[in-house]
C-alpha cells in the first residue's frame, strides 16, 4: 500500500488546514503522526475502518480525523492551530485493525512521505 499526503503549508496561529492522504489499496487502521524538529514522532489521531477515532490530548477538540473507505482516503481537519503544531505530518496505515485506535507508530507498516505544516 502506498500513501500520499497533501495539504500541508504555512498558516498563522489560530488558522486552519486540512491534510489529505490517498491510499493505493485496502487499509484498516489508519493514523496521523507528526514529528517536529528535534523531537520524536508522536501520534496525533487514529481511525479504524468502522470510523472509531482517537486523538492525542494536545489536539482534542481542535483536530478531526475522517476517512472515506470507498475512495481509500484519510483526512485531518486542523483548526485553532498553534505554533507548537508545527511539524512534518505523516499518514500511516495498517491492513489489520489495531487493538488501539491510535496505535504506536511501530504498528503501522505503511507510511507516506510526509507533508510540512508550519504555524507562525
Amino acid at each position: 500500500v502506498q500513501l500520499v499526503e497533501s495539504g500541508g503549508g504555512s498558516v498563522q496561529a489560530g488558522g486552519s488546514l486540512t491534510l489529505s492522504c490517498a491510499a493505493s489499496g485496502y487499509t484498516n487502521s489508519m493514523g496521523w503522526f507528526r514529528q517536529a524538529a528535534g523531537k520524536e514522532r508522536e501520534g496525533v489521531a487514529g481511525i479504524d475502518r468502522a470510523g472509531t477515532t482517537a486523538y492525542a490530548d494536545s489536539v482534542k477538540s481542535r483536530f478531526t480525523v475522517s476517512r472515506d473507505n470507498a475512495k481509500n482516503t484519510l483526512a485531518l481537519q486542523m483548526s485553532s492551530l498553534r505554533p507548537e503544531d508545527t511539524a512534518m505530518y505523516y499518514c500511516a496505515a495498517s491492513n489489520w485493525k489495531l487493538r488501539a485506535t491510535l496505535g504506536a507508530s511501530s504498528l503501522y507498516p505503511y507510511w507516506g512521505q510526509g507533508t510540512q505544516v508550519t504555524v507562525s
